[in-house]
């Protein structure tokens, strides 16, 4: 869904699923077709790349909500090493903003 006509499908939401729109990609579906929380969806919300939990091969959407329940928003992490690691150089693999 674009981010043009976002207020009318996602309500008062509209506007932060467009700013998160713009900084990713479009926002997937929020259901399936059933009428459950999409994987898809919370892969998105969450910032992680496209396919990153939803893309395995064998997971089951309930293991991938899990997965990714279970799992760390990178901006979260990333600011938490930053305040609780200051002046400390990482490994090289990783950034902080």
């Amino acid at each position: 869904m674009a981010a043009a006509d976002g207020l009318s499908r996602w309500g008062e939401y509209g506007p932060a699923i467009a700013r998160w729109e713009r900084e990713t990609r479009p926002a997937p579906d929020p259901v399936d077709f059933r009428g459950r929380l999409s994987p898809a969806f919370v892969e998105w919300v969450m910032g992680l790349e496209k396919g990153w939990v939803t893309q395995i091969t064998g997971l089951s959407r309930s293991a991938q909500l899990t997965a990714l329940g279970n799992g760390v928003v990178p901006q979260q992490a990333s600011a938490a090493l930053a305040l609780l690691t200051p002046g400390i150089p990482l490994c090289g693999n990783h950034r902080i903003p």
